[in-house]
């Protein structure tokens, strides 16, 4: 039989077919339209997702029996709101996670309503991009939609209510909205109140696993398949990310180095650290993780490459690195502001030491390691809470370079294990698929069984103290910005 894994992504949907064995037979991909219609507003139309996914599982599964899919699982970028008025019909642009407009709201729900009561309904503080702040910006900036609001959901789960109508979420995607009781796996009723919505508004909730509905019979006569094809809740981008990466059961730790870059790591006890500078979220296996995001990760050496240096060849910019631990110039990676740790929505990019023998290849070098230094200040979070790490899996676009690779290992002090394949999301999302068929009994099994590692880059013991001492000098440039931001 095979699984589609669909990974919703910000700038394209990537769509994986598998076959039970972990074979991965084909992968397609469909970009769509990103938005800004003001500075730091950043929106999608969801109908372009639906259409480019359909369109993209047409050319997936042109080659095969079709009547041989047996389910189909999602991986999606997070926190994005999605409304729907009574005739199921989209009132305004999704909203999504890298959108910084509510800075007032989030402020009312940290300083007003509190951290730590947030904290206790919820497990986490307000982040700009979490879906919370964003239904409090629509209730007071656009009264009138919002009082046409009938289905509040996250942008995965706008597909399978077209793919199914299944009005759906899991938990580990809905703990970035800052609605849900993450520790007890169920709507925050405190937090409703808070942001004047009901629990009718909202998806029933789901393991990310567990079967929600089957095609539509208009929609499976459309790609050709059967009106029984399972389709599963499926999860966030990053957690549908470490099932592809095997990082399930406990204290397991990947690294994503896609448009965001995250750390994180699984646990099967529930935790949250005291300045909630990571994020406490439910995980795709049923038990628990903390991840600290970076708003800006791949995205920061893609933004160098083509917008300032206007070339695509990334790895002829990267050739001419050769002495790592000895740069000279940091950079902050703060161009669409920051999550974890800092959480400054302000907060910007910034270069800092260059001289007049400062070369080209050195400001790349800082792009890199700027991005490395960042996730360095979350993992080091990670530490203060007692959780030991030595190794890490690695994903995402960013994951395809040698050099960037050998930079985390060394600047973090962590073996990074390096896979078979990055897919990530859309491979997490055609495993959570096979579990919801049956193929698998849970989600940790097959996690364990197809992410294979074929490589592993180890620190070097005097690289590491180089890094050591540059990262120093990285984690001081922040406090003495900050004002200026």
């Amino acid at each position: 039989m095979y699984y589609i894994g669909v990974d919703l992504g910000t700038s394209a949907v990537k769509l994986l077919l598998m076959e039970e064995s972990g074979k991965i037979c084909n992968i397609v991909s469909k970009e769509y339209p990103l938005f800004f219609p003001h500075p730091g507003w950043s929106e999608q139309n969801p109908e372009d997702w639906f259409t480019q996914s359909l369109e993209g599982i047409k050319e997936l599964t042109k080659d095969i029996d079709k009547s041989q899919v047996a389910g189909i699982g999602f991986g999606g970028q997070m926190h994005g709101l999605v409304t729907l008025d009574k005739d199921d019909k989209v009132i305004r642009p999704a909203i999504l996670w890298n959108d910084g407009r509510t800075g007032a709201e989030t402020d009312y729900l940290n300083n007003v309503i509190g951290k730590d009561k947030l904290s206790q309904y919820t497990a986490n503080i307000a982040f700009a991009g979490f879906t919370a702040p964003k239904i409090l910006w629509m209730q007071k900036n656009e009264p009138e939609k919002f009082e046409k609001v009938e289905k509040i959901m996250l942008p995965k789960d706008y597909l399978a209510y077209c793919l199914t109508g299944s009005f759906c979420t899991d938990v580990s995607d809905a703990s970035g909205m800052l609605l849900l009781d993450v520790k007890n796996r169920c709507w925050s009723k405190e937090m409703l109140e808070i942001c004047g919505i009901t629990e009718a508004q909202l998806p029933k909730l789901y393991e990310s696993w567990e079967v929600v509905g089957t095609l539509k019979p208009e929609v499976a006569e459309e790609l050709g398949m059967s009106a029984d094809v399972k389709v599963v809740a499926g999860a966030g981008d990053n957690a549908a990310a470490a099932v592809g990466t095997g990082t399930v059961g406990d204290g397991q730790c990947n690294i994503s180095l896609g448009t965001s870059g995250t750390i994180f790591i699984s646990s099967k006890e529930f935790g949250v650290d005291e300045n909630n500078a990571l994020h406490s979220f439910d995980h795709a296996d049923g038990s628990y993780h903390l991840m600290g995001c970076m708003l800006s990760a791949a995205s920061c050496n893609k933004w160098w490459a083509e917008e300032i240096l206007q070339t695509k060849d990334f790895a002829a910019e990267q050739a001419p690195i050769t002495k790592l631990g000895e740069n000279h110039v940091f950079f902050l990676p703060y161009l669409m502001g920051e999550r974890s740790p800092h959480n400054n929505p302000d907060a910007r990019g910034v270069f800092f030491g260059m001289s007049m023998d400062t070369t080209r290849a050195d400001m790349t070098q800082a792009v890199l390691e700027g991005v490395a230094f960042g996730l360095r200040d979350s993992l080091e979070v990670a530490r203060s809470l007692g959780i030991k790490i030595e190794r890490t899996k690695i994903c995402g676009g960013g994951a395809k370079s040698p050099l960037w690779k050998k930079m985390i290992a060394n600047i973090m002090n962590l073996k990074v294990d390096v896979l078979e394949n990055e897919e990530g999301p859309s491979m997490g999302g055609a495993m959570l698929a096979a579990v919801g068929c049956g193929a698998y009994p849970d989600v940790e099994t097959i996690g364990k069984k197809l992410a294979k590692v074929v490589d592993t880059v180890e620190p070097e013991p005097e690289l590491v103290a180089k890094y050591e001492e540059k990262y120093q000098q990285f984690r001081k440039l922040y406090p003495t910005m900050k004002e200026l931001f």
